[in-house]
Formats: C-alpha cells, structure tokens, sequence
C-alpha cells in the first residue's frame, strides 16, 4: 500500500520572516529576522530571511551575534497571531487540492494527494500549481518533498527541495540509495547532534551506513551502546534509514486522555517571598483548571515544581498530592498547591514555577458528596467565567492579585507561545 501513495511535505521558506516581508514589500530585498525583542535590540533569532542567512545570520543566535555580522539588519518583532492566521490560510489552499492534509508544526504539513493527482498531471506539475498559488495569496514560498510515505517526504524536503532551485525534489527508492544513502548520518530525520556522535562512534557515517546495517546486528550494537532496552529505538533508526513508514496522513488528532495537564512560566526576576510566588501559582492553577474544563477533564493528583535561575547549582523541588476527588475547579487545585509549597519550597529564590494535573477522568460523572454542597455552584462559576474569556479574551476577567506587582496573567493574555500576539 505505502508505494501506490503520494504524500508531499510542503514546508514554508522562512516563515516568520516571509510573512514579515509579504507585509512589507519594500523591504523585499533587505536583510530582516524575526527576534525577541527588537526594542532593546536583545534576544534570540527566531527567523531568517535568505537574504540575511547570506551574512551568515542563522536561526537561534542572539541578536547581537546577528547585528555583528549584518549591522543593516531589519528586526521584525514577532506576531504570533498574525503566523497562526497566514499558516490557517495556507492550509485551506492546500485543503482545496487534498481533503487529507495532517499540520506537522506552523511552516510545515503533510498533504496526501494520492486520490486527486489525477486532476492536475504529476506530483511535480501539483506541487508547482501549490507553490504558485500559495505565492501568489500570501506571499510565501513553499518547498515541497514528494515520496511515497512521510518519513521520505520530509528527508527529501530538508535535505533536497530546500536547496534546488524549484524548491521540490522527489524521492523514489532509487534516488533514497543514490541520494539519500550518501549523506552524513546527521542529515537523517530523527538524528540529533548526540546520537550523530553515537552513532559514528559505531562506526556508522552515513544514512546508508545504517541502511544496510542488518537489524538484529543493529540490536545487538545498540544494546552494547545503551543497554538491553534499546531494541525499539534501533528498529526505528533501521525503518527511517531504509525509508520504511506505513503511518497515515491524519486529518484529526487521535483523542486519548493525556497523562496530565500542565503550565510552566519563567519569571522575569526572582521571586523570593511565598507571598509573591503564591499569585504565580494560583494564576498557573487558573490556566491549568481552564485548560482541564474546556478539554473535559477532572483530576487527582496535583504537581507543583519550583527552580530556582542557578542551573550550574540547582534547587528547587517537584511534588505532587493526591486529592481524595477529582477536581477542576481552580480553588480546590489551588489549596492543595499551596501545601505542596509551604511543606516542600526551602525559602531560596525562585525563579520558575510549574503546576499540572494528573490522574485525569471524564467531568461527566463524579461522586456526589454531603460535606461539599457548593460544588455545583462553584462549577457553575467556572464555566460562567470560562465563557466570558471565551468570547473576549483572558484578559476581559481576571483575578485581581494579578494586577499586583508579582501577578503575570495580563502579560501572558497578550501572548502565543511565549512571543507577543
């Protein structure tokens, strides 16, 4: 079944940065990177235009790294919202070609385009009309890596479409052992700087190296390396080597209860009162018990963690309690956060601090209880509040610690992923 398939994965060229540039088209052709805080001209690279990645200008360097080599540099703050609205649009076109599109991250997505190739010639005619089209509607360029299965479809995008002229490369088992096979064993997907160093200690230099490797001695030489429980990875080290993956492209997430529910924040500065890290605490316990109530969760058990900004000598603790119900109501999970802290926390500056719920079931069914008649009315509560910042936002209702001094939910409403909407 898995050679009959055509999958694409069409990646985004620099997608912060080009959606940056499609919104300023005079800047076309200038150097610009999307960064953390252009303001105080600090922070990390969180994306490159090509034109700066010509001054040596890579993603994940400090700003002023990048300033060094390119003193003309455009710093773009981020706007997450206006990435997530420009990625939704990109998946409706890819959408209007295949109705079997799987979202990999915010610049990439799988497209499964095996029962409409028919309509527009060949992978490679279809991907170009895409990659068109996109350009055309939003002003980004897209790379595309066409093979039989996912695994292939994205090595042949990072390794091949990313760096030819048309931006789109296919794989077939012939080019996987011509091409593919020659590479460095780092360029293989999965394969981070680590297990490169382990893998070459094995006398294993590239992707075909690994290929050709029988799997039962690839076992036995993975379990000398890191112990006899070490088949698993070994096996799918050997699979994505020979470019073997049968999995689907996915339209839905599969719908499994998590293990937990959970936030984590970096402070700005060190917190060093309880009373301090206490409005840290019940703001994380609101998001954590919203999160819980809009997904339909209850839960057990609660974890706190604090750390502390010294990590070449760490402190700070992680503990969790089992309630004697499950809860999503924040009030409840608070208390029992709370005890966590002043039993466990020994008085020494915190500078991250962390709370989630485990022990997860359905909010469908619980125990009724005659020493807790509130119950219905505090639940009522929190889905009357969970509606309001629903339709207005999480700033529209807050608590009102949080406009103290130590309080971070009214920064935090106005962000996505730790950038500025």
């Amino acid at each position: 079944m898995a050679a009959n398939r055509i999958i694409m994965l069409a990646d985004c060229q620099s997608f912060y940065a080009s959606v940056e540039k499609a919104e300023r088209p005079e800047q076309k052709h200038l150097p610009l990177v999307v960064a953390g805080d252009p303001e105080r001209r600090s922070g990390i690279i969180l994306a490159a235009c090509p034109v700066a990645k010509k001054y040596g200008v890579t993603t994940a360097e400090r700003l002023g790294d990048s300033l060094a080599k390119c003193p003309e540099l455009i710093v773009a703050k981020p706007r997450m919202q206006l990435y997530i609205d420009v990625s939704l649009m990109i998946t409706t076109i890819y959408q209007s070609f295949t109705d079997i599109v799987e979202p990999y991250s915010i610049d990439e997505q799988f497209l499964d385009v095996t029962s409409t190739l028919h309509l527009y010639g060949t992978a490679e005619q279809l991907a170009q009309t895409i990659q068109a089209r996109v350009l055309a509607e939003t002003g980004i360029y897209t790379r595309f890596g066409i093979a039989s299965n996912k695994i292939l479809a994205k090595m042949a995008c990072d390794n091949f479409a990313k760096k030819n002229s048309s931006g789109i490369y296919t794989m077939g088992s012939q080019q996987m052992k011509e091409e593919l096979w020659k590479l460095p064993i780092a360029r293989m997907f999965m394969v981070g700087s680590r297990m490169n160093r382990h893998l070459n200690m094995m006398g294993l230099e590239t992707i075909g190296d690994l290929a050709s490797t029988p799997l039962e001695q690839l076992k036995q030489m993975m379990r000398r390396k890191f112990g006899r429980d070490s088949d698993i990875n070994a096996e799918l080290y050997w699979r994505i080597a020979n470019g073997i993956d049968d999995s689907p492209v996915t339209t839905t997430l599969a719908q499994t209860v998590p293990k937990s529910i959970g936030h984590m924040m970096t402070l700005p500065q060190d917190y060093s009162s309880a009373s301090e890290i206490k409005i840290v605490l019940l703001e994380l316990t609101e998001l954590v018990a919203q999160r819980c109530r809009s997904k339909g969760y209850m839960g057990y058990v609660v974890s706190v963690s604090c750390m502390g900004a010294d990590y070449e000598r760490p402190n700070g603790f992680h503990r969790q309690m089992k309630m004697l119900d499950p809860t999503n109501i924040t009030n409840r999970i608070y208390d029992t956060a709370v005890k966590l802290l002043m039993k466990h926390w020994n008085g020494l500056p915190v500078r991250k601090v962390g709370v989630s719920l485990s022990g997860l079931c359905a909010d469908d069914e619980y125990q009724l209880s005659l020493f807790d008649l509130n119950r219905e009315k505090m639940m009522a509560l929190e889905k009357a509040t969970d509606a309001i910042k629903s339709k207005y936002g999480d700033s529209s209702i807050f608590r009102a610690v949080s406009i103290t001094q130590p309080g971070q939910a009214l920064l935090r409403s106005k962000l996505i992923g730790g950038h500025f909407k």
